[in-house]
């Protein structure tokens, strides 16, 4: 199975379930909820400013996505783990935006994906 395949299948059904918990419970959001947005906030951004290393030096074109997760999604997860229940609006209306753009970028490739595999039959 491609692997973009199941990042795709992972970001619909687990992070983008995960992100509208949040921020659509906002401050009754549960306190272990809480502290896995900023354990997952933090790993995200390690992993993706490495990965962002490896595909700078490398040359390549999707240098983008990691540097989405490293500037915007882990430090917008860290910061609402941080701030639990004191949390503002607007990065509960942020996070809300960030699952919908998962959800949309991650069905299209689904959608694309179906169509490129329908064309070779």
């Amino acid at each position: 199975m491609d692997s973009h395949l199941i990042l795709s299948l992972f970001h619909i059904f687990a992070v983008v379930p995960f992100f509208l918990y949040i921020a659509l419970n906002r401050a009754n959001t549960p306190y272990y909820m809480y502290k896995a947005a900023f354990v997952i906030g933090i790993v995200i951004t390690l992993y993706h400013a490495y990965k962002a290393f490896l595909k700078f030096k490398a040359g390549s074109s999707y240098l983008w996505v990691n540097l989405i997760h490293v500037l915007f999604v882990g430090p917008l997860l860290a910061y609402i783990g941080s701030q639990e229940q004191n949390t503002p609006r607007a990065a509960y209306e942020l996070l809300a935006l960030a699952a919908f753009a998962a959800l949309g970028y991650h069905t299209y490739y689904l959608i694309v994906n179906m169509n490129v595999v329908q064309d070779k039959h």
